[in-house]
């Protein structure tokens, strides 16, 4: 099974304007863990404030999803998260060499150091440790080898390979995702960023070359472009990749909409998985194959999102949407009067730019 880390509550509020209150992060944390995904990265303690709290406050519920608290590699930032009540743990460390030496000031022998004093000291207080590769996606591959050997041997439970700007695509991804876990035996995490729209690929590809888990946010949202979203990647885990993640795939709608309301996002008609018309057809082409079988036009049912099919009538519209929709209205019309009605509705749907509702059809068909 690929599992889902999902860092909503910590790189998803990393997007500029978006604050989630204590309250409403501890909403996000239940409903994410009723879903069913296996890990929640809660935040940063160390940042102190609502931030500590909300941690501290996430870690206490007593959920079945594990609970992860986001550190720098430096001591100080795990007592601190260990203060908050956290029993796991990811630590961060750039691996590119120009974070290295223009955000850091430092070489890779520091880092390695570093990287040492940490994991030793989390794994001494007991907790579960995800060492974080930021910008691996641009960093030497024999060193990003070099520092998960040595993240093994320190005793982290895996690996976190961060497409930090979003440059890799899914052919690059698979590549590098296979010679890591051909070269070092540790579960690794892909966390990719979208800056390209490649993050839902990505995050396919690192699953199909044997990464353990995948790391999402609800929506999407994060810095810049964002994360992968949730949603689109249980999803195409599921029907693409044929991958169970033991997601409850009918609440994400609910855990989207809940997030897009407190983080200021709305959502698109068209927006993969949880888009208010993703299941709505008007094409006289589509509809007619839809109504004889739903699979003919459509990857997976409306049901398994918790969404219902709409036929919708307009400028694209056809005799069978036509006399499905009168159908469901129980109004009869004559083979004669259904040519003019048809024009009467595409007419309607071109001039008003959206589907035809009920009452319209019902006043065209007594006009």
């Amino acid at each position: 099974m690929i599992r889902i880390c999902d860092t909503t509550l910590r790189d998803g509020e990393q997007a500029a304007g978006v604050a989630f209150s204590i309250e409403e992060k501890c909403q996000i944390a239940g409903m994410l863990d009723e879903a069913g995904v296996h890990e929640i990265e809660a935040g940063t303690p160390v940042m102190g404030g609502d931030e500590f709290k909300s941690v501290s406050r996430i870690a206490g519920m007593g959920l079945h999803s594990r609970v992860v608290a986001w550190n720098r590699a430096v001591i100080d930032d795990i007592r601190v998260s260990i203060q908050a009540g956290a029993t796991s743990v990811a630590l961060s460390l750039p691996v590119s060499d120009i974070m290295i030496t223009r955000k850091l000031g430092r070489e890779r022998a520091w880092l390695l150091a570093r990287l040492k004093d940490a994991v030793s000291f989390a794994k001494d207080s007991g907790l579960y440790v995800c060492v974080g590769a930021e910008d691996a996606s641009r960093a030497d591959m024999d060193f990003i080898i070099e520092y998960a050997g040595l993240a093994r041997d320190y005793g982290a439970d895996r690996l976190r390979f961060a497409d930090t700007v979003g440059v890799l695509d899914p052919f690059k991804t698979f590549a590098a995702i296979s010679q890591l876990r051909q070269a070092v035996d540790i579960d690794v995490e892909l966390h990719a960023h979208n800056d390209f729209g490649l993050a839902t690929a990505n995050a396919i590809a690192g699953a199909y070359a044997g990464a353990a888990f995948v790391s999402t946010t609800i929506l999407g949202i994060g810095e810049r472009a964002g994360n992968a979203p949730l949603e689109e990647a249980v999803m195409a885990l599921k029907h693409v990749a044929g991958m169970d993640t033991g997601i409850n795939t009918g609440s994400l709608g609910s855990l989207c909409g809940y997030v897009g309301a407190v983080s200021g996002r709305v959502i698109p008609d068209g927006k993969p998985v949880v888009g208010g018309r993703i299941f709505a057809h008007e094409s006289g082409i589509h509809v007619d194959g839809v109504l004889k079988e739903p699979t003919i036009y459509e990857p997976y049912g409306p049901e398994e999102v918790g969404k219902k099919r709409e036929i919708a009538l307009g400028k694209h519209s056809g005799r069978a949407a036509l006399a499905h929709r009168l159908s469901m209205l129980g109004v009869e019309v004559g083979g004669d009067d259904a040519g003019p009605l048809l024009v009467r509705v595409k007419e309607m749907g071109a001039r008003l730019k959206r589907p035809v509702s009920d009452n319209e059809l019902l006043s065209l068909c007594g006009a």
